[in-house]
This record gives structure tokens, sequence and C-alpha cells, in this order.
């Protein structure tokens, strides 16, 4: 198997990782699943920092690289007014029962991952394995507590530990094919390479301020939730160093 199709495919898959944690800890607490979730949020700013934007100011102009951001975002903020979807972890119940639910679900759960994959794809086009196995690995790294706490809630709903840990493996589902298409595009478009890496910045940046760390804070753990973020920034602050 191609390595480059492996870092590329391999992120989405790793949260069934997170969903296998279910089978140690079947009740996992508020407390944990808020922290997890501030970690995930932490690692994804730091990726967007540290191996997006930096490559992409270190090639591109500062207006291309500002545009592209603001554009990744501006998108990111569009499907998230247009496609319906709401969140597993907040109280929302939809009118037409569990089915309409879970299709709502999977809406969110595309509009979050979605940058992701594009993120992993345009690193690789941008810079090769130098640049994207770190991408790859810090995607592939907060995928695990994501899926841990995007299955949690489906085992506490009543579902079997299977089916939750299929939910769990399923949220990963969108990452390798948005991925393979950002490698694709981007890199047949080398001029666009910073415009395509700060726009996946900018993507990932919206899902982590407008879902993840709203929904992280929304139980009466904000302190555990910000120490996930600021541990999360950390380690992969020193990912980026040992990877890059």
């Amino acid at each position: 198997m191609d390595s480059t199709f492996f870092w590329l495919v391999a992120p989405g898959l790793a949260t069934c990782v997170g969903g296998l944690g279910l089978l140690v800890i079947r009740r996992p607490g508020d407390r944990l699943l808020d922290t997890l979730l501030g970690a995930t949020a932490g690692i994804m700013l730091a990726a967007s920092v540290f191996s997006l934007l930096v490559p992409a100011l270190d090639e591109g102009a500062v207006s291309e690289v500002v545009l592209g951001f603001l554009v990744g975002a501006a998108v990111l903020a569009l499907l998230d007014f247009y496609i319906p979807h709401i969140h597993a972890r907040f109280v929302e119940r939809p009118p037409r029962g569990e089915t309409h639910r879970a299709a709502l679900m999977l809406g969110a759960l595309t509009i979050h991952n979605l940058p992701e994959g594009l993120a992993v794809g345009v690193a690789f086009a941008a810079g090769g394995p130098e640049l994207g196995i770190p991408i790859a690995v810090a995607i592939g790294l907060q995928n695990i507590p994501e899926g841990f706490a995007a299955a949690a809630p489906v085992l506490a709903a009543g579902a079997t530990t299977r089916m939750a840990i299929g939910f769990a493996a399923a949220t990963g589902l969108v990452e390798p094919p948005a991925a393979l298409l950002g490698y694709g595009v981007a890199g047949t478009v080398v001029a666009a390479l910073p415009f395509a890496l700060a726009f996946a910045a900018g993507a990932m940046v919206y899902v982590v301020v407008d879902e993840i760390i709203p929904e992280s804070h929304g139980r009466g753990n904000e302190r555990e939730a910000t120490a996930g973020v600021v541990a999360g920034f950390a380690v992969m602050m020193l990912l980026d160093n040992a990877l890059g």
C-alpha cells in the first residue's frame, strides 16, 4: 500500500479506536468527555497554526493566506447554516423521531470532519510527507477522543456497545474522501497551495470555535475543558516539532 494513501485514509479511521474505549470505560462522565473534547480542540487549533498557517505564510503572500483563511471559515459557516444538523451531546430533540435525529447527527458529523480531511490532503499536496505526516498524526490523534465522545451518548441512550463503537467508526468516514479530494485538487494547482492551506485552517478554526469549545463548556466543566484545550495544544506543539 502506498504510504501517502495510508496517511490520507488512516486519520479518519482513528475514531473507531476511540469507540473501543467504551469497552474499558462503559459509562464515562461528562467531566471526562468535556476534557477530551477540550483536548480535541487544542490539537486542532495547534495543527491549524503550526501545520497549516505557518507553511502557508512561508510559501505565499500574507494577503493570499488571510483571504484563504477567511474563505475557509465562511464556507464552513454556510454549511453550518444550510445543512440541517444537531450535536450528539446537546439536548436537541427533532420532532420527527430518532430516524430524523440520526440524519441530523450525520449532518453535524459531516460539517465537523470535512475540514479535517481536507487539511490532511492539502498538507500532503503542499509539502509531501514532511508536512503531511504531522497533520495526519494530529488529526488521527484528536479523532480518538472525538470518537469516544461521539459514541458515549449513543451508548447512554440505550444502544448496544457494538452499535456505539460502529457509530464512532462512522463519524470518521467522511474524512478519507475529503483528504483524497484535497490532495487531488490542491496537487493540480500548485500556485494555489498557500490559499488551500489557509482555507483548511480557517475551516478547522471555525469548527473548533463554533462547535467543539461551546459543547465542551456546556455542562459546567469549563475548567476541565480549558485544561484539555491547553494540554492538547501543547501535545500538538511537541508533535509538530518532533515530526516536522
